[in-house]
């Protein structure tokens, strides 16, 4: 009985130790001569101006707190070059006050394409071609007390779609 469970036992650690699991957000399956990254603006098809800034800003800063690769700013002098495009922007109501019937909350829909390449030989090492990503807000139905809370919004969209590009780019999803 006893050398049974002992076998069981090892081989359940065996086949653990197999499976490729590890914690999410601490691979980097890059390849290893990668030393520089830059990460440009991304371009936009829409017509939400700040947001290309947003995220190209974010995306630097996660990867430089996350990571060891350097950020620099000229894409042909960098080891890869992470190119953006946003290429749908939708803000659409969610929610309406009955009372007044004024909405009181918005959805925003980004739609955008990721591409990281590795420079000199132009392999592509992660690509996104379609994300959409959504951010909920709501709206003071109340005219005195209106704060316009889009921005807010968006800086909360490209914070969450920073970190969840960069762990893409590393873990390979």
């Amino acid at each position: 009985m006893r050398t049974t469970f002992s076998f069981v036992l090892c081989a359940a650690a065996l086949m653990m130790s197999g499976c490729g699991y590890h914690v999410a957000g601490k691979g980097d399956l890059l390849p290893k001569t990668l030393r520089t990254i830059a990460v440009p603006a991304f371009t936009n098809a829409t017509t939400r101006y700040k947001l290309t800034d947003l995220l190209a800003s974010g995306i630097t800063r996660e990867l430089i707190s996350r990571t060891k690769y350097q950020i620099i700013t000229d894409p042909n002098a960098a080891d890869a070059v992470l190119r953006g495009a946003v290429t749908n922007f939708i803000a659409y109501p969610t929610v309406f006050d009955p009372a007044t019937g004024r909405a009181s909350t918005v959805q925003l829909s980004v739609f955008m394409r990721v591409t990281l390449t590795e420079r000199a030989t132009g392999k592509v090492l992660f690509e996104r071609a379609s994300m959409e990503v959504k951010e909920r807000y709501e709206i003071s139905i109340d005219p005195k007390a209106y704060f316009d809370e889009s921005d807010p919004a968006l800086q909360r969209l490209s914070r969450d779609v920073s970190r969840s590009i960069v762990s893409a780019v590393l873990e390979n999803f």
